[in-house]
Order: C-alpha cells, then sequence, then structure tokens
C-alpha cells in the first residue's frame, strides 16, 4: 500500500518538515527562525497545507 507521501511534492515535503522542526524547537528565537522559512514557502503555496498538517 502506498503512503500519503508518496505523491507529496517537494515543497510539501519541505514544509512538512518545517513543521516538525517548528514542533520541536526549544527557543522563542528558533520559532521565529522556523516561522520565516515557512513564510517563504506560504508565497509559493496555499495555506491549505497548514490545515492538512494539524489535521494529521
Amino acid at each position: 500500500m502506498a503512503s500519503s507521501t508518496d505523491s507529496a511534492t517537494p515543497i510539501d515535503e519541505a514544509v512538512r518538515q518545517l513543521y516538525e522542526r517548528y514542533r520541536s524547537a526549544e527557543s522563542d528565537a528558533e520559532r521565529r527562525e522556523i516561522a520565516l522559512e515557512m513564510g517563504k514557502l506560504d508565497g509559493r503555496r496555499n495555506a491549505d497545507i497548514y490545515a492538512a498538517l494539524e489535521d494529521e
């Protein structure tokens, strides 16, 4: 059976990795840096990806 990540685009995967890094960040400064990276990707992606990650 194929996993749901088999069809993920490189941007989807980058967002997923950033989200996981954000969740495991140990400081506000680290979270802010990751949030800025997420903002850059958000310019290329719809906010729906964040909603999908929250539902996982």
